[in-house]
């Protein structure tokens, strides 16, 4: 008898066609810095589990200075990210936003949708947009 079970954890998996209908949200925490060469610095906080505060005691760097205070990251966005960070406002599908995209740097539809596509879901991972 198995006391316990590995219970995989059931991910809600989206359809294509779904995915592509949904409208990319910007996260409200993310503080945007224009460089002078138009390309975006986006600055987001990133809370510090417990378990890595302690690990970071142990290697001898300091956590911040309350557990709750969030540390914060940078991300350079280049030309082409910057493009497509721009075209997220809320209103604009994937689709919509994968079009305007193609169209803008004479791109099949194709490269753009791989391109558009996996640079939102980088950006998701980061929590740095939501999907509606």
């Amino acid at each position: 008898m198995r006391r316990f079970k590995n219970k995989k954890r059931q991910k809600e998996t989206l359809s294509r066609e779904e995915a592509l209908k949904c409208t990319p949200v910007k996260n409200i925490q993310v503080k945007v810095k224009r460089r002078q060469n138009g390309e975006v610095l986006l600055s987001y906080p990133v809370t510090m589990r417990p378990w890595m505060a302690s690990v970071a005691r142990w290697t001898g760097r300091r956590p911040p200075v309350k557990p709750d205070e969030p540390r914060t990251k940078k991300l350079q966005l280049d030309t082409l990210g910057t493009v497509v960070w721009d075209l997220i406002d809320g209103k604009r599908s994937v689709k919509h936003m994968i079009s305007r995209f193609a169209k803008d740097h004479q791109l099949q539809r194709r490269e753009a949708e791989v391109s558009v596509t996996t640079f939102l879901r980088e950006l998701g991972k980061r929590g740095l947009i939501g999907l509606e």
